[in-house]
């Protein structure tokens, strides 16, 4: 029996160490592996087979499982962390501002004319001339003529007078316009303002150029009219060239998943083609915006919610409650200090919203809500308060996208329903020069990007970009989340700033948390999906300037190479 015993031990243990099962297609060795798991110390070696992680450890015990065809990555001790997940970005503005003119990096107004002419002299008459990025408050020198910082359009009739022009805000809450885009869309200075919108006008009642937040809708309509007159296949193909652009993107500044913050039904179809035929290289996991109505219409959308290996995942809905505090669109409880009388806007009717909750909540649907405002912060914690009271123990996972300043009396409100406040640290430093200007001082520290002040009340706190808000580059959002340092080197109210683990897990364990999908991503543990990136610094340990020097050098995604820096 002993014998027996021994004999079949034998060729269990020469089994395990040589059918071709057990070897791993990819392992990182000589690595500083950043975990992000509390229960596991860091190790300096992964394991990857079938696209997930079957190893995390030393070198030594690592060497079982490399077999012939094991491809091996030498990591020189260089850092390897779990892949960013971008926490709140918009995936089809990225690949627009790609294709389009890109206005984030604009000095001044003279700047954007000249763009713009430029892209007039391509254009044939009657086209629209699209670009997005440009921000009134971070223009040297301001415009000599203008109202509020904002230019009047007669600069962009001059060059421009044969096509309309459609400039969105860096928010992405208003957009700058040209005569003729004004003509097609019907807008005089007699035009009222929309609920929820204005089409910015002079003391005189002249109109400036700017429309915000649902004035907005007046010129998409007009512009909208211009682009069906394309087929749905010349739409199509061009939205698929920058889906492959803004993948691209990403994978080179290690972003492995991306949360988009507004999908219409199309996209998500046209993105489940993609899915299905196997060309998505980052996954991607969508929130929906319609109106009641349509999500009504189209809740079967929802049910098919993981496409080839977690790639895809639709299981929220997206709502706007207010605008941005750059453009004054965010609702407050108190006037803007440098616009008295003003409170911003409420962009969407609370009893609408009310049914969209009941619509989530009713489907298992997580519910991401825009409110930068304190006020707008307010109604949503009251609207989510109802719902959730009906059962706290359901797995919600309800979220407030932005948080971006609320009053202190309402942070522990989010704890108490359990409501996720999904941020971006790099809003903080970018906003920051004029945040004082619109919110005074107090309001300003007590109540602006208040990090620590969410965490010390145990309020899971995620991470992003907004891109194209913002750039999408990680290690820029990283710095500013745990520098709070501005342009000129001044800290934001440096007390709210996270610390190096916080940051880091904001940006990974805490946005796979912020989806439901903890199980899959956020950590290198093993089961999980080997979903990796490997950084020229340690981002612990180096210095705060060499986090802006830091650079990616690997982007593994299912266990495949995405990108590799040839630098």
């Amino acid at each position: 029996m002993k014998k027996y015993l021994f004999f079949l031990s034998a060729i269990l243990l020469f089994s395990c160490d040589n059918i071709p099962n057990s070897k791993a297609d990819v392992v990182m060795q000589n690595a500083q592996v950043y975990v992000v798991n509390e229960d596991q110390p860091n190790a300096e070696a992964v394991a990857i087979k079938d696209g997930k992680i079957i190893f995390v450890g030393n070198n030594n015990d690592l060497k079982k499982f490399i077999g012939n065809k094991t491809e091996l990555i030498d990591c020189k001790g260089k850092f390897v962390m779990p892949g960013f997940i971008e926490g709140h970005g918009h995936i089809h503005g990225l690949g627009s501002s790609l294709i389009n003119l890109n206005l984030m990096n604009v000095k001044n107004w003279d700047e954007i004319v000249a763009l713009v002419a430029d892209a007039v002299s391509k254009a044939k008459p009657g086209d629209w001339i699209i670009g997005r990025g440009w921000h009134q408050e971070k223009w040297n020198p301001i415009p000599t003529k203008n109202y509020l910082g904002y230019p009047y359009h007669e600069t962009l009739d001059a060059i421009s007078p044969n096509n309309p022009v459609m400039l969105a805000h860096a928010s992405g809450h208003s957009v700058y316009v040209n005569a003729k885009a004004l003509e097609l869309a019907n807008v005089t200075n007699s035009t009222k303002n929309p609920t929820g919108g204005e089409i910015v006008k002079d003391k005189n009642e002249v109109i400036v150029g700017v429309l915000s937040e649902t004035a907005q809708g007046l010129i998409y309509d007009a512009y909208g009219d211009w682009v069906n007159k394309q087929t749905l296949a010349e739409q199509k193909n061009k939205w698929e060239e920058s889906i492959k652009l803004a993948e691209e993107e990403c994978l080179k500044k290690g972003v492995t998943s991306f949360q988009d913050a507004g999908s219409s039904f199309q996209q998500v179809a046209w993105m489940k083609e993609l899915a299905q035929a196997k060309k998505l290289n980052i996954r991607h996991w969508l929130m929906v915006k319609e109106g009641n109505r349509s999500l009504r219409e189209n809740a079967t959308a929802f049910t098919n919610t993981n496409e080839r290996d977690d790639f895809l995942t639709v299981q929220a809905v997206k709502v706007s409650l207010d605008g941005a505090l750059g453009s004054y669109g965010a609702w407050l409880l108190d006037s803007y200090s440098d616009r008295q009388g003003w409170v911003g806007e409420n962009t969407f009717n609370l009893d609408s919203l009310k049914a969209v909750a009941d619509f989530c909540w009713e489907n298992n649907l997580q519910l991401c809500v825009h409110a930068i405002g304190d006020k707008a912060n307010r109604e949503v914690i009251n609207i989510y308060s109802e719902k959730i009271a009906k059962n706290k123990n359901k797995d919600h996972r309800w979220r407030v996208e932005h948080a971006q300043h609320v009053n202190p009396t309402d942070i522990p409100r989010f704890k108490e329903w359990n409501v996720i406040a999904a941020m971006q640290g790099i809003h903080c430093t970018s906003d920051a020069p004029f945040v004082p200007k619109r919110l005074g001082d107090k309001r300003s520290e007590e109540g602006a990007y208040v990090w620590q002040s969410f965490l010390k009340a145990g309020v899971l706190v995620a991470n992003g970009t907004d891109v194209p808000v913002e750039d999408v580059d990680p290690l820029a959002n990283f710095y500013s989340t745990v520098t709070r340092k501005m342009k000129d080197g001044v800290a934001f109210y440096p007390e709210q700033k996270m610390t190096r683990e916080q940051a880091i897990y904001s940006y990974t364990m805490a946005n796979a948390i912020a989806a439901k999908e903890e199980k899959l991503k956020g950590s290198i543990e093993v089961g999980k999906y080997a979903d990796l990136i490997m950084l020229s610094n340690n981002l612990i340990t180096c210095t705060e300037e060499e986090i802006k020097n830091t650079k990616v050098l690997l982007t593994i995604v299912n266990g495949a190479v995405k990108f590799k820096n040839k630098d």
